[in-house]
């Protein structure tokens, strides 16, 4: 048996990097093409001896992509053909169609919101577009139950969405002193500084901002911040307007693995004492997993990975923003900061992982995987493993 996974760009993103990490744990041949931008991701997939393409597509109006990818699929005489994000989910379900080679066509819903998607606006024209396309495929992904809610509020009928849920390595994320100390040294920061972070694309919708406005409130409070975008210039900017950039670290983008210009994301989570994710709207929320798998306090506002739970899993976590998109953000910044005091005043302290991160284990998410595999192959999982 043999998939192929198409991914519209392969940059330092949470879907690419969960696909690299899925691949890991996946019993069956796969390879990836991108549409677009075949960055880091694609580099750490071909270290981990996957097969990569690149479509070389010219803009999302590049219909010579179609019959470009139904060629890459026919020659490839793939089993399942595995689409994730919006672009490659509306140009990989018809190649695959075209094709007429594959048995099932998959696509996994990482980025779904209220009102955008993957951080750009929804608009009619692109939700019928996607309805229409999603019924080329035999079954939609969703990486949380709130996806999975909004799925059906689009009319995607309920037997074509199966829930599985991102994941991640724990044991990659376990804190560490040492690690600690060594990424404190390398990022100038005193040993006994309270540090607060984050982790993702710095565009508006994680609200970054908050975070330095915040941080500013309280002295002697130092922020790190791993990911790069389109906002880190007026970031920046608003650090050295409001006084702080002394104590606030631009990182770049990390990946988990690390590299040169970043310590990588274990290591820069061992550094912090309390992890904020301020984000107006998540599909899941996957940094902040792997903050709690690291034994941090988490803070968040809109979190999909700790708000689907059971109550209780997540002891680590305080809400906050409970107004969600309403909250202003004078008022979300009021509320962190008195949320950051608290954490500061109560010293830092490390936590034992929660019982959400043994729920979100990636061996877990490559079984329930495989599962919708062997459902839309109408087959069983053990076949796929006794012939792959």
């Amino acid at each position: 048996m043999k998939a192929l996974h198409i991914i519209t760009g392969l940059g330092v993103g949470g879907a690419e990097q969960q696909l690299r990490l899925l691949l890991r744990h996946l019993p069956v041949p796969c390879d990836v093409v991108t549409l677009t931008n075949p960055g880091p991701v694609a580099e750490g997939l071909r270290a981990d001896g996957v097969r990569v393409g690149h479509l070389g597509m010219n803009g999302n109006r590049d219909l010579t992509a179609v019959p470009r990818l139904a060629r890459l699929i026919r020659r490839g005489a793939y089993d399942i053909v595995h689409t994730h994000l919006y672009r490659a989910c509306v140009y990989g379900r018809i190649a695959a169609r075209l094709a007429g080679t594959t048995r099932a066509t998959i696509a996994t819903e990482h980025s779904l919101g209220h009102a955008e998607i993957e951080g750009r606006p929804l608009t009619r024209g692109t939700r019928a577009l996607y309805l229409r396309t999603e019924r080329l495929g035999a079954a939609t992904v969703a990486v949380s139950p709130t996806i999975a809610g909004r799925l059906l509020d689009w009319g995607v009928p309920a037997a074509r969405i199966h829930t599985v849920p991102n994941g991640i390595d724990a044991a990659r994320f376990r804190f560490d002193s040492g690690r600690r100390r060594a990424t404190r040294a390398l990022l100038g920061i005193p040993d006994d500084a309270f540090v607060v972070g984050g982790v993702g694309r710095l565009v508006p919708g994680k609200r970054f901002d908050v975070l330095i406005r915040a941080v500013a409130a309280l002295p002697g409070a130092w922020l790190v911040l791993a990911g790069d975008g389109p906002e880190a210039g007026s970031l920046r900017a608003l650090a050295t307007r409001l006084r702080i950039a002394g104590r606030v670290r631009f990182l770049g983008e990390c990946d988990t693995d690390g590299g040169t210009a970043c310590p990588g994301i274990p290591a820069v989570l061992s550094a912090m004492d309390t992890f904020v994710s301020a984000s107006r709207e998540e599909t899941f929320g996957l940094a902040a997993v792997e903050a709690l798998a690291a034994g941090l306090p988490v803070v968040h506002s809109a979190c999909p990975a700790i708000e689907d739970l059971p109550a209780g899993r997540a002891p680590g976590a305080t809400r906050i923003g409970v107004a969600g998109s309403h909250s202003t953000p004078a008022d979300l910044t009021h509320e962190l900061t008195a949320a950051l005091r608290h954490r500061m005043e109560s010293g830092a302290r490390r936590l034992p992982p929660p019982p959400a991160v043994d729920q979100y284990d990636i061996r877990q998410s490559s079984e329930r995987l495989m599962d919708v595999y062997a459902h839309a192959l109408d087959t069983t999982p053990s076949t796929w493993r006794a012939h792959s």
